[in-house]
């Protein structure tokens, strides 16, 4: 039967097998005091401590092998804890910088390593993700308007050590010079850029300008891209900035008009000038050309005169009366052989349109009257003055 079962125990035994105490047979709970002595036995003997309970000087013994063994116990816990936590392992895109006594020691790589706490302290970070956070914020441009100018900036750790020792809160650090170099580059830009085709060059300006500041504080930290989101105005003054960009577009288009119109006036005027300066240079070339030719013949027509005046005089006055008559319609003849002044009209016009109209009955009339009128003109004229070589 068990124990505290009822009827009693006729061993008067409790739990752990010893004697319960009689106290004047009256019944209570179990010893705690030899309970716990049972259990400073078990222990003492499991870790090879004195003597049990019953020699003489068993008592101070069997307290010295139970603190031996409670001593042992704690160290072993000690020593699991210590080892559980300076073993560690580093993944592949991880690096581990080690601290011994508050000094830079080593940059550990990927494996598994062990380092020596508290003398030691380790900082584990990832040196191959790409990070990145988001910053927004009210600037003022060149042109002296406000713009809201929202941007991306991705970074990793290039430099452990720097990142870990140079730097207190390096992202920190990263976020306001961030700050600094949106709003110098910002500052200096006119919002028509910032609001439309000047987002790519502001981002490559900020990212140069940042990079700048982050390798002067050597934080340890390589920015590899900075993207400017679409910039806005206020919404205070949206609509008002709406205005300004129609009315901006409106003027681009005006000129783009004007440029066009431009493209095809200017390029016609030029060819007419250049035209008009051909004709003039083909003209002046004639006319000097005609003088000169005209220069020569008079030279030669000199020389002529002075070997025969007479035969070139007469030569001069019948080419003369031929280009005269050549270039008029009308013929007066005045003074025939016999001393008469009979005046005689030749309708050489009418004549010479008959000559080429398409009648042929009205040329060929027209033709013998022309031969019957130039013979008696021919009859009319006076003779010419005798030359020296029929003389």
């Amino acid at each position: 039967m068990a124990w505290n079962e009822p009827g009693g125990n006729s061993n008067n035994q409790d739990p752990w097998g010893g004697k319960r105490p009689n106290n004047g047979g009256r019944k209570g709970p179990p010893d705690l005091d030899e309970a716990f002595r049972k259990l400073q036995e078990s222990l003492n003997g499991l870790f090879g401590g004195g003597k049990k309970r019953g020699s003489g000087d068993g008592g101070s013994n069997g307290g010295k092998g139970a603190g031996y063994g409670l001593l042992g116990i704690g160290l072993v816990v000690l020593a699991a804890a210590w080892l559980y936590s300076a073993v560690y392992v580093v993944d592949e895109q991880e690096q581990a910088v080690v601290l011994r006594l508050g000094k830079y020691y080593d940059t550990v790589g990927p494996g598994l390593n062990i380092y020596f706490p508290p003398f030691d302290k380790k900082y584990l970070e990832n040196v191959t993700r790409e990070r990145a956070y988001t910053k927004q914020g009210q600037m003022l441009t060149e042109d002296e308007n406000i713009v809201e100018v929202p941007l991306t900036v991705q970074y990793k750790i290039s430099n452990l050590r720097d990142f870990v020792l140079n730097v207190d809160q390096p992202e920190v650090s990263l976020q306001q010079a961030t700050d600094s170099a949106l709003r110098h580059v910002v500052g200096s830009t006119a919002m028509d850029q910032v609001l439309t085709e000047g987002r790519e060059q502001m981002a490559v300006d900020i990212k140069e300008r940042l990079q700048r500041f982050l390798d002067t504080y050597k934080t340890g930290i390589t920015v590899t891209q900075v993207n400017v989101q679409n910039a806005a105005a206020p919404r205070e003054v949206q609509e008002a900035f709406d205005d300004v960009i129609r009315a901006r577009e409106d003027e681009q288009r005006a000129r783009n008009q004007a440029e066009s119109y431009a493209n095809g006036v200017v390029p016609e005027a030029r060819g007419q000038a250049q035209r008009i300066i051909e004709n003039a240079n083909g003209y002046r070339d004639e006319v000097i050309s005609r003088a000169k030719g005209e220069a020569d013949r008079f030279t030669k027509l000199v020389s002529e005169y002075r070997k025969a005046p007479d035969v070139t005089r007469d030569r001069l006055y019948l080419d003369t009366m031929q280009e005269v008559f050549s270039n008029t319609s009308k013929v007066l003849v005045t003074g025939n052989k016999n001393g008469q002044s009979n005046l005689l009209y030749l309708p050489l016009d009418k004549m010479i349109e008959g000559r080429n109209g398409s009648n042929p009955a009205t040329g060929s009339a027209a033709a013998a009257g022309n031969n019957d009128s130039a013979s008696h003109a021919k009859s009319d004229m006076p003779t010419p003055p005798r030359t020296r070589e029929s003389r």
